[in-house]
């Protein structure tokens, strides 16, 4: 059997706020309790982001979400109508731009506890 990422952890303030979010914006299902303490977004049939409480300071964190053309397009139409800023570079700034300039599409955005989810159709890392 290949190596497989399982689960993460996210540290939150608020974890079902946090888990409601990102599951809303992914287009995913998610739970306000799973095993243990934590507020489970279920990003697809082998990953699981494992929301939890942690006092602050919260660890910032740098996710990536490989997606389809239309898994992207339909991601940010949420983020858009959510009215989060997001910018098409890492750490540039709100530009409210798509960067393509890796043979694919990127946008960048923040959640409130300060982590930083990326969302990409071509993985720049895998060339």
């Amino acid at each position: 059997m290949p190596i497989e990422l399982d689960h993460l952890l996210v540290p939150a303030r608020d974890k079902v706020a946090a888990a409601r979010v990102l599951a809303g914006l992914l287009g995913v299902p998610w739970s306000d309790t799973g095993v243990g303490p934590f507020a489970p977004v279920f990003v697809n049939d082998g990953l699981t982001l494992d929301f939890d409480e942690w006092p602050a300071p919260i660890p910032r964190i740098h996710y990536c979400f490989r997606v389809s053309e239309a898994e992207f397009s339909a991601i940010l139409a949420r983020i858009e109508a959510a009215g989060i800023a997001y910018r098409s570079a890492v750490h540039g700034p709100v530009d409210m731009q798509v960067d393509t300039a890796h043979g694919g599409r990127i946008v960048y955005w923040n959640e409130p506890d300060g982590h930083q989810w990326e969302m990409l159709t071509v993985s720049y890392a895998r060339r």
